[in-house]
């Protein structure tokens, strides 16, 4: 009897330890990408997926930053080319681009083309930069990170219209 006793309580004891562990470290998850020549951070909660560029089916009569359809694992997915879309030079495709497909809640098909995937990242000890109504984040190496929005690119119409 006293065996199952002390069972419970050391149970207890890894429950609360486990509780207090996650209560007292606040982690940040953020995935790095580089997108044209900038650096930015992604709250990984906004995205389902990080993977290679698929076989693209190209729409005619869209804008230069919008790549195509890709079909991944039988759901349809339009692909943007961030960077162009930013105002940059179209991405000529790479072994190192990466698509991100857009989180569930968001409610899109959508998959983001970035140059590079620089993996996760904490910016919680980082310096930080305020610039106007932008925060930057500078690393231990000196590199600038920006925190990327993606609510509200989802939010600005010329993002949701693709004709030309």
């Amino acid at each position: 009897m006293s065996k199952r006793f002390n069972l419970r309580e050391y149970q207890q004891q890894v429950l609360d330890r486990l509780q207090a562990l996650a209560a007292s470290s606040v982690q940040t998850s953020t995935l790095g990408v580089r997108i044209g020549n900038a650096f930015w951070l992604i709250d990984m909660k906004d995205i389902s997926e990080v993977l290679p560029l698929p076989p693209l089916t190209t729409v005619p009569l869209t804008k230069p930053w919008y790549c195509g359809v890709a079909n991944v694992r039988g759901n349809l997915y339009s692909i943007i080319d961030l960077g162009a879309y930013m105002g940059g030079n179209a991405l000529m495709p790479e072994s190192q681009n990466r698509i991100m497909l857009l989180g569930q809640h968001f409610g899109f098909n959508a998959g983001l083309l970035v140059t590079r995937v620089l993996g996760l990242r904490n910016a919680q000890d980082w310096q930080q930069i305020e610039t106007g109504d932008e925060i930057r984040y500078q690393d231990s190496n000196g590199q600038q990170w920006r925190k990327f929005d993606l609510k509200s690119l989802l939010n600005q119409p010329e993002f949701l219209q693709i004709g030309i």
